[in-house]
């Protein structure tokens, strides 16, 4: 399998910087050095093997056939470049996690139609300074006070209110 020169990191490490907590940003500068320091002891080795000039050897070397087998050796060696088993299961992850992402936000944008209607029912009331118990009750009817049909008395808590009665909560 053919290997990939890297000539510079492709990592994007000030987009990296704005999403990582302030808590791990030392981390996150410990995890640059160690990959810079990588990345530079890559580059600086060269991308091939140098060149041997073997007819040198063999008109040197005394020994018949020792510089052939050093050639033949040399020549079928390959240094196995690590497969690619991961980037398919960070992609597959990546897709799941886009589609919670897309759910999240549909869900939200509903949530937001709903707290904005509240919003505006809540904007459209009269300020409470200015309203009548007539007008809480019109605008609130299950939280107003209602002496005829769910009479209560002071202070109005389900605890202080008489067993049977209509608005009387059950004792425990």
């Amino acid at each position: 399998m053919a290997s990939r020169r890297i000539a510079q990191s492709s990592v994007n490490w000030a987009a990296l910087a704005e999403r990582v907590p302030p808590n791990q940003k030392a981390n996150l500068a410990a995890f640059k050095t160690k990959s810079d320091k990588y990345l530079r002891s890559v580059v600086a080795n060269p991308e091939t093997a140098p060149k041997i000039d073997w007819s040198f050897y063999k008109k040197n070397v005394p020994v018949a056939g020792m510089v052939d087998k050093f050639q033949k050796a040399y020549e079928a060696l390959q240094i196995p470049y690590p497969a690619d088993n991961v980037t398919k299961l960070v992609e597959a992850q990546e897709k799941e996690v886009q589609q919670e992402i897309a759910k999240f936000v549909k869900d939200s944008e509903a949530r937001i139609v709903d707290y904005q209607a509240q919003i505006a029912s809540l904007k459209a009331l009269l300020p409470f300074d200015q309203m009548t118990m007539e007008d809480f009750r019109d605008s609130f009817p299950e939280q107003a006070l209602d002496p005829i049909n769910r009479p209560t008395f002071w202070p109005h808590t389900p605890e202080e209110q008489e067993p049977g009665a209509p608005n009387a909560e059950p004792h425990h």
